[in-house]
């Protein structure tokens, strides 16, 4: 029988599109501008007692709170009003102080049993939601500091394998120095360590009647360790929002030492804040022999509790730049450990110090800089107001001391870590990469849509317009049948944001314009198909025989068109950026949700007014 679907497909047609209204609702439930409380460490949880404490700091300072809730060691509190993101952001941090990171958010209000189902929102670009902006800086300094120690470590393991005696200095700027007793040892030595030091220009004086040798960094080599520093900053700091997963976001380089982050629907800024902050590295040592000078020693705490300070040696084995993979497990004990790979100079650095060092104890530092907020008054148009400076200061703690049983290699484990939590972020930014430098929240700040609110209104009313314009051609050139076309256009644009929900797609403005153009391309199926139908009817077919050639001969014509349409936006989307993206990303949905509904949904319809009936003489197209 001609035009009758069996009942399976009109079953699955039916659950496609139920499936797509319930994907597409939770973009009925805007988000909450909130502010969001988190641990400096991963080993400190919020409690109710500090949401509770950094609510009334909020309510104290005339800031209204929708609500406060604490969600999985962190805590959030909701506000009314966007505008007061940034000032109770202050407001918080004051009242906590410095053992907590609080960064602004935006809190989905999607019902709890939409999100049971997956169910979630379109992400929203910056042009359309904002987002928040870090400023990073890169200390150069001890980018350059961290490089010479390293150096100096090479230079001193050179000269004991050859059993060349020195003196240890103190450090030099740009540069490392060594001590010798006469000029015979210090030839020798000079000698040895210009093959090695290339890139060092050397001097010798004579300073408390013992030879000195000077090595200073070449101005070229300063440069190149300073491109270094930040193009490996920015690498790891890719990496690491990739490890977030964080939707589309901006990560590149301002100036000489700065890097800018945005991140797109502030989400979970709190943990980014923190794991993109973070200047975790770690540092290899063994520990001192007791009868070791002092200049050659290093006094460190444990990280752990009750544990009295150990002396370590100053020269550094290897530190987390050498790491090439981490991933965090437990031990046969269930306590959580890291399990290290080195690359292959790092691999040969740990073997060739452990393999002289067994029975001797080898200690593992991790450094972090933890952020120092202080405030200072100052007079801003004739206010005197307290303003908040940020420093920071770096801890380097014993996380593990164990004694070496046997020369080390690439691999290896790493114990003595609080918890899970901590052994998996360790994880995380060891795999991520190690920081060449420390890095400096210059600037962070909230971002409006970057077009404007003007133009972001001006966007969507286009949408809506184009629907209804659309709406109005198609219902006055084909009648019921338009009637037809239109329900199948706005089921289109469900399809449409329903997919974009599921896929984690992000809407830009320039997305909008795809949408409007869909919109355009879905009805053109539906004009080649009504045209067919016309066709057929003026040829003398029956209405049966006319609407069933019109869907099937139009079906060829409607698919290689779109086709070519959806490879153009597949090429759009794999060689543009940023907006040509969203455009691109919009317009290929589009073509796939507009043939399932211009084809299939409108044929349905058609079907269940239209199939099977004999009677027909006229239909309104």
């Amino acid at each position: 029988m001609l035009n009758k679907y069996p009942l399976w497909k009109y079953l699955l047609i039916t659950a496609i599109l139920a499936i797509s209204f319930i994907y597409a609702l939770p973009n009925l439930y805007p988000d909450d501008p909130a502010i969001q409380i988190s641990g400096n460490s991963s080993a400190l949880e919020v409690e109710q007692a500090d949401l509770d404490r950094a609510a009334k700091a909020l309510r104290d300072a005339g800031i209204e709170i929708k609500s406060a809730e604490l969600t999985q060691r962190a805590g959030l509190l909701r506000l009314l009003d966007q505008e007061d993101q940034l000032p109770g952001k202050e407001v918080v941090r004051r009242a906590l102080g410095d053992d907590y990171v609080v960064a602004l958010n935006l809190a989905q209000n999607t019902p709890g049993w939409l999100r049971s189902l997956g169910g979630s929102p379109m992400k929203l670009g910056l042009d359309l939601s904002g987002g928040v902006h870090f400023l990073l800086e890169v200390d150069m300094e001890k980018a350059i500091s961290a490089r010479l120690k390293v150096y100096d470590t090479e230079a001193k393991s050179i000269l004991r394998k050859e059993r060349i005696r020195y003196r240890s200095m103190p450090a030099l700027e740009n540069g490392i120095q060594l001590g010798f007793d006469d000029s015979a040892t210090l030839n020798k030595a000079r000698g040895l360590l210009r093959k090695s030091f290339t890139d060092f220009e050397q001097q010798v004086i004579e300073r408390g009647g013992r030879q000195v040798l000077l090595m200073t960094l070449l101005p070229a080599k300063i440069t190149e360790i300073r491109e270094y520093s930040i193009k490996q900053n920015l690498t790891t700091v890719r990496n690491r929002v990739n490890e977030l997963g964080v939707a589309e976001p901006l990560v590149q380089r301002q100036g000489a030492n700065r890097i800018v982050v945005e991140l797109p629907g502030v989400q979970d800024t709190a943990e980014a804040k923190r794991i993109l902050g973070k200047t975790a590295n770690l540092e290899f040592r063994l520990m001192a022999d007791f009868d070791a000078p002092r200049a050659a020693t290093e006094m460190f705490d444990f990280r752990e509790e009750g544990r009295a300070p150990v002396a370590l040696e100053r020269s550094v084995i290897i530190t987390g730049d050498q790491v090439t993979d981490a991933q965090a497990s437990y031990d046969e004990n269930g306590r959580p450990q890291v399990n290290i790979r080195l690359d292959g100079h790092g691999g040969e650095l740990m073997n060739r110090a452990t393999r002289s060092s067994i029975g001797r104890s080898m200690a593992v530092i991790f450094i972090e800089q933890r952020p120092v907020t202080r405030y200072v008054k100052e007079v801003v148009d004739g206010v005197e107001q307290e303003v908040a400076i940020q420093s920071f200061k770096e801890e380097k703690q014993v996380i593990s001391l164990a004694t070496i049983q046997s020369a080390l290699g690439s691999q290896f484990r790493i114990t003595g870590l609080n918890g899970q939590g901590e052994s998996s972020e360790l994880a995380l930014l060891l795999r991520a990469g190690g920081l060449a430098a420390p890095m400096y929240f210059a600037e962070e700040r909230t971002i409006g849509p970057s077009l404007g609110a003007e133009n972001i209104e001006l966007g969507v009313k286009a949408a809506v317009y184009g629907f209804i314009f659309v709406a109005i051609f198609i219902l006055l050139i084909y009648k019921f049948f338009g009637l037809l076309a239109v329900l199948a256009l706005g089921l289109n644009m469900v399809n449409l944001v329903a997919m974009m929900s599921l896929l984690g797609a992000t809407l830009t403005l320039p997305g909008i314009a795809g949408i409007v153009l869909t919109m355009g391309m879905a009805v053109d199926a539906n004009v080649l198909i009504f045209s067919r139908i016309r066709e057929e009817i003026a040829n003398g077919a029956s209405i049966q025989r006319a609407i069933h050639e019109g869907f099937d001969k139009a079906f060829s014509a409607i698919i290689d068109g779109n086709l070519t349409t959806l490879l153009v936006g597949v090429i759009l989307f794999a060689m543009g950026t940023g907006p040509i993206k969203g455009f691109a990303v919009t317009l290929s949905l589009g073509i796939v949700t507009s043939m399932f509904t211009a084809i299939f949904v409108t044929r349905a319809m058609v079907n269940l007014i239209y199939g099977g009936r004999n009677d027909l003489k006229k239909i309104w197209i």
